[in-house]
């Protein structure tokens, strides 16, 4: 039955984020926003809603691990999975703002992150204002550096003639999905874990987090198939940074997160950091700047490895 709530969580995790993404988007038109900051703020605040609802659910009902570990697990789940089963569609071309600025940032997000953790085994609600700080601040750098690039813009204009009424019914569907959808989630998560005999750090670093990377994974498969390559590691990266500064950081500032398994210090943030990592010397090795086939192999190759060894241990 515990398969039956998290398949039910997942599928009303996506609904509701797309309905508040729908939303935001259209309420964020009739406040005079512009696309491009609709883009990059609106919507990638609204597609991590999902694990915003997730994280706070499982750290207010006893369930730190499953928080933090629905964050980790995702990281990983977007590099290994997500961006391996993408480079496996077809060959993934790297922009310079890869390395200037978005792989930089999540790296120190990431390592940030660790310290926080690693410092006195909690992340407290200042550690939480600090990431959630650090993420404004990368928005702001963001859209200025958009402005000079003049990106291609990714938002739905049709949104701009939605009725108020719509808006509202959007707003409150989406709500409702992702409350009932984090509820069901959690819950299964719990008795999948002991049903299993592993701990709740194991089923949100594998189970939780691939299906709320399914919606990344649709989105950046579709985007290399459309030859938008550079748009679906972009999206990747932004997600991750999101996942951190906002899940986590907005998570913590509402309740401190302590960490309740050993192995999310021990290993799982270890994956984490080492899939970050990876990217750099993968992408410089031949071919330069680009995520082939075989590399994409190799991710997801490695990610397997990290799957199976999180249930042995």
């Amino acid at each position: 039955m515990s398969i039956v709530w998290i398949i039910l969580g997942l599928i009303l995790l996506v609904i509701g984020g797309e309905f508040l993404v729908r939303s935001s988007v259209a309420l964020s038109f009739k406040l005079k926003i512009s696309k491009m900051v609709i883009g990059m703020t609106v919507v990638s605040f609204a597609t991590s809603a999902p694990e915003l609802l997730v994280s706070l659910n499982a750290a207010l009902t006893g369930s730190p691990a499953i928080a933090l570990n629905n964050v980790i697990g995702s990281n990983i789940a977007n590099i290994g999975l997500v961006l391996g089963i993408t480079a496996l569609v077809g060959t993934i071309a790297v922009d310079r703002s890869f390395y200037r600025l978005n792989w930089p940032v999540m790296m120190l997000f990431s390592i940030v992150l660790y310290y926080f953790l690693y410092n006195d085994n909690q992340l407290v609600p200042f550690e939480g204002l600090v990431l959630f700080s650090f993420l404004v601040a990368f928005l702001i750098v963001l859209i200025k550096a958009a402005k000079k690039e003049v990106i291609p813009e990714e938002v739905d204009e049709s949104l701009a003639v939605v009725s108020n009424f719509k808006i509202a019914l959007w707003l409150l569907i989406g709500a409702a999905a992702l409350y009932f959808g984090s509820e069901w989630l959690v819950a299964g998560a719990k008795d999948l874990a002991q049903t299993l005999g592993v701990s709740d750090a194991v089923i949100a670093a594998t189970v939780i987090a691939i299906g709320t990377s399914v919606p990344e994974l649709a989105a950046s498969v579709i985007a290399a198939a459309k030859k938008e390559k550079a748009l679906s590691l972009g999206n990747l990266i932004g997600s991750n940074i999101f996942n951190i500064g906002s899940v986590l950081g907005l998570t913590s500032m509402i309740k401190t997160i302590p960490v309740t398994e050993a192995s999310i210090l021990s290993r799982d943030i270890f994956w984490m950091l080492a899939f970050s990592a990876l990217l750099i010397p993968l992408i410089l090795i031949p071919a330069k700047h680009r995520i082939s086939r075989y590399k994409g192999f190799l991710l997801v190759t490695a990610y397997a490895i990290f799957i199976i060894l999180a249930f042995k241990v």
